[in-house]
């Protein structure tokens, strides 16, 4: 039994020996499968990640208030560094399943629905994800920590300018910010949306901008998200603001394997994922420059 098995099986609310089962995908945390007289959990553990701007009693405020709204599943157990959820049985959804315009109508309309109910349920301190703020602040982390990239950190933030410049005026939500493929779930029934450790307002854009670049949205399906996200036709000055949260939105996925890349300690290949995000963000960044700058 690993360290981690051993205290997972310590947590009082089991009330047998539970069956643990390591589950992958973790980037920030270690997660498993634990079943328990029949029932399943998931566990997450994980403390703050200083260097990524999480905040366990954060990813715990907006996980209580995501299970309030219907969006996720409910809050178990929690203690500092462990967070224990009710598993939910299901499909994690890829990006080929996304491409598809009838589940991404669902996700974008389950994506509309947590910013416009989050707030009403989350209690506490407001927590607040500002990508370029987090831009400049990974700028002086990778200087500071000696990154083998500091050549292209003038550049960066220079982009990272003149995204910010371009991509207002800012309506206001509670974005999820982390909208990876395999943070839905589809149970059959209905979709579920997890994984809260980035949460706070923020603009819609940014999750929009996000899923689109994770999921690999060509430009037909931008518009379309788009359109389906505002409820009405698609302008030349709303696709312009979006191109420059998707160029901030790439950048961040960058710059944030960059500095996992010096600082996490968990076992996963951050520099193979800075080559794959670099591939993603170089071409997007030449397209922008020629289209808006």
């Amino acid at each position: 039994m690993t360290a981690a098995e051993d205290k997972i099986s310590g947590f009082p609310l089991w009330q047998d020996r539970p069956v643990i089962e390591p589950l992958s995908g973790g980037m920030t945390n270690e997660n498993y499968l634990v079943t328990d007289c029949g029932r399943r959990f998931v566990v997450r553990l994980g403390g703050n990640v200083p260097y990524h701007y999480i905040l366990r009693t954060n990813e715990l405020a907006a996980s209580r208030a995501a299970h309030a709204a219907g969006i996720s599943p409910a809050v178990i157990y929690n203690e500092p560094g462990v967070l224990i959820l009710e598993y939910i049985e299901g499909k994690t959804l890829t990006p080929e399943d996304i491409q598809d315009s009838g589940t991404r109508q669902k996700v974008v309309q389950l994506i509309r629905r947590s910013h416009q109910q989050m707030p009403y349920y989350l209690q506490g301190p407001a927590p607040i994800f500002w990508v370029f703020h987090v831009l400049r602040n990974y700028v002086r982390d990778l200087a500071d920590g000696g990154s083998p990239y500091k050549a292209r950190l003038e550049d960066y933030l220079r982009i990272a300018t003149e995204a910010e410049s371009r991509s207002g005026p800012y309506d206001i939500v509670f974005g999820h910010n982390d909208l990876l493929a395999a943070n839905f779930l589809d149970d059959g029934d209905r979709l579920w949306l997890i994984d809260w450790e980035y949460s706070g307002f923020n603009t819609p854009l940014f999750d929009l901008a996000g899923l689109a670049s994770n999921n690999d949205f060509a430009d037909a399906r931008q518009k379309d998200m788009l359109e389906c996200y505002f409820e009405i036709p698609l302008s030349d000055e709303l696709w312009s603001r979006y191109q420059a949260m998707k160029i901030a939105s790439l950048l961040r996925e960058v710059m944030w394997s960059m500095v996992s890349e010096l600082y996490s300690t968990l076992e996963f290949d951050y520099g193979e994922y800075t080559r794959v995000c670099l591939e993603r963000f170089e071409p997007a960044y030449e397209s922008f420059k020629k289209d808006y700058l």
